[in-house]
């Protein structure tokens, strides 16, 4: 049964990354179908924490909404050995001139903002609708989904999570690894001392305990999600089959895609009630549960990004290991990049070889951020001698001072992410030139700079992107703030023009995503460089 009409582009998965790219699709104009393989949307929290630049994506999407009133600012972490406190790590502003705050907040409220801003620009996810197989050629691509109907889609994204049916669909490989046994997650009402002011960890030497002061809607100040390495719970699985007496009827857990655990809730919870005092050395009482998981951890990254008119993004080209609040992160950072790449190939205003920038871009940085999280994870499940030794006595101590605290901060927020080096930045001597001047160089993000509109009112950068350009000129040179309308009809793509009030005397030509694009003395210049941008796909 096919569908009438063709769409521009059909998103697969309705998460965080397929909701980002929908919205920055729709800004742009984009024909968008969503499809999403769960009966409803997902209630449990899952992702708990969103880093500045997550946030900054969400506020130029205009998904931000009351998402900051509705979040726990828990923005230290304490470490403790038993009850003695070893580390304290505060988190905040690095100093980069950040346009919104870092939340702990509920995956589930993030996606509920990106479905209403969704709504607002006319789509609404269709759920229980799973893909089947898919066909593509030089005009398209054609979607079986598992109720019979066939949805014919220009282009095809993949934001279905680390097993994604797309990326399987069309033979792209994610080569991986198991880094750690089983942990536990759960979202818990507790009855305890604990700070609520930042989250609190303990090393054990059993394993690592983590607990976040998680918002609830019913204002009672008591939910926390809690983090526990628990190896010793892989031996539970036994018990937990099917045909053990006393097990067999037993609700099971779930993960964040819904897939049941071989645990059961029950079993989840009576490790818990041991850990935690065994742990903290604290009288714990559990009241009730939101949520229970269990998950071992794997890293992941998919060989390529993009076949023919089929891309995946998120967690279907990369799974993180949930520390330092990454996969959330980076997914929606693929969505921002995408969107408005696929949006100007859409509607046949720049060329094909645009869409490879897609993976040029991010690939490198998720395997960076792999990197990372994947020595976060060994440290945290650390169990030699030598290892705890280092973990508890050595990096403890140095994660103490001040100045490795402000580069936690800086790494985690990936406010560092630049694009100086790909296809759309600049060549080797320039990057030199402006690391060692410590300038903004082609490629670096875009702090939400103060601007003026061309009538004197005021504006700050990031609410005047929303999904399009912005050209920022020095207050002494406005006559190039907007194109001339002959290259503006040319090119189909209009930047905002803003004066900027920074002092900086050069002009700027800012991309939807907030990163650099081009950089210059004569504003005018912009306008070829940004021809042969969308005439070529790349600028080196």
């Amino acid at each position: 049964m096919a569908d009438d009409g063709v769409t521009d582009v059909l998103v697969v998965g309705a998460g965080p990354t397929g909701l980002a790219l929908a919205c920055g699709l729709r800004l742009q104009g984009v024909g968008v179908r969503v499809v999403d393989r769960l009966p409803a949307p997902a209630t449990t929290s899952r992702a708990n924490f969103v880093h500045v630049r997550g946030s900054e994506v969400l506020a130029r999407l205009g998904a931000l909404g009351d998402l900051p009133q509705r979040s726990v600012r828990a923005m230290r972490i304490t470490t403790y050995l038993g009850d003695r406190p070893m580390m304290r790590i505060r988190f905040g502003d690095p100093g980069l001139r950040t346009a919104a705050p870092p939340m702990v907040v509920s995956q589930a409220l993030v996606e509920g903002e990106l479905r209403r801003r969704l709504a607002e620009l006319g789509v609404t996810p269709e759920w229980g609708a799973s893909l089947a197989s898919l066909t593509q050629d030089d005009d398209g691509v054609t979607a079986e989904l598992d109720d019979g109907r066939t949805v014919r889609a220009r282009w095809l994204v993949g934001c279905d999570g680390t097993a994604s049916a797309v990326r399987k669909a069309v033979g792209i490989n994610a080569p991986g690894v198991r880094l750690s046994e089983r942990f536990l997650l759960a979202d818990l009402h507790l009855d305890w001392d604990a700070d609520r002011t930042g989250t609190s960890g303990w090393v054990h030497p059993t394993g690592m305990l983590g607990a976040m002061p998680m918002p609830d809607d019913e204002g009672r100040g008591d939910l926390w999600r809690l983090i526990a390495y628990d190896p010793a719970s892989a031996e539970l699985e036994r018990t937990a089959d099917a045909s053990v007496p006393g097990t067999a009827g037993e609700p099971r857990a779930a993960d964040a895609y819904g897939r049941r655990s071989r645990l059961t809730e029950e079993q989840i919870l009576d490790r818990f009630r041991a850990i935690l005092p065994e742990r903290t050395g604290r009288d714990v009482r559990i009241l009730d549960s939101e949520w229970l998981s269990e998950f071992t951890i794997h890293r992941r990254l998919a060989d390529r990004y993009r076949r023919g008119r089929v891309l995946i993004a998120g967690d279907a080209a990369h799974a993180h290991a949930p520390f330092g609040g990454q996969g959330m992160l980076t997914g929606l950072g693929d969505a921002e990049n995408l969107a408005w790449k696929l949006a100007l190939v859409a509607h046949d205003r720049a060329a094909d070889a645009l869409l490879d920038t897609y993976e040029a871009e991010r690939r490198p940085l998720a395997t960076d951020v792999l990197r990372g999280t994947a020595n976060v994870t060994r440290v945290n499940v650390a169990r030699s001698p030598v290892g705890r030794f280092l973990r508890d006595q050595v990096l403890i101590r140095l994660f103490n001072q001040p100045w490795v605290q402000r580069w936690v901060t800086f790494t985690t927020s990936q406010l560092w992410v630049s694009y100086r080096s790909g296809p759309l930045g600049v060549g080797r001597a320039e990057r030199v030139d402006a690391r060692i001047g410590r300038r903004t160089c082609v490629g670096d993000r875009v702090a939400d700079l103060d601007c003026t509109r061309g009538d004197g009112t005021p504006a700050q950068l990031y609410t005047v992107l929303g999904g399009g350009w912005a050209l920022l000129v020095p207050p002494s040179d406005t006559t190039g703030a907007e194109p001339e309308p002959e290259h503006g009809a040319e090119l189909a793509v209009q930047p905002t023009g803003l004066t900027r009030t920074d002092g900086v005397a050069e002009a700027w030509l800012v991309r939807p995503d907030g990163h650099l694009a081009w950089r210059g003395t004569d504003p005018a210049s912009a306008t070829p460089w940004l021809a042969d941008l969308l005439r070529t796909g790349r600028t080196r």
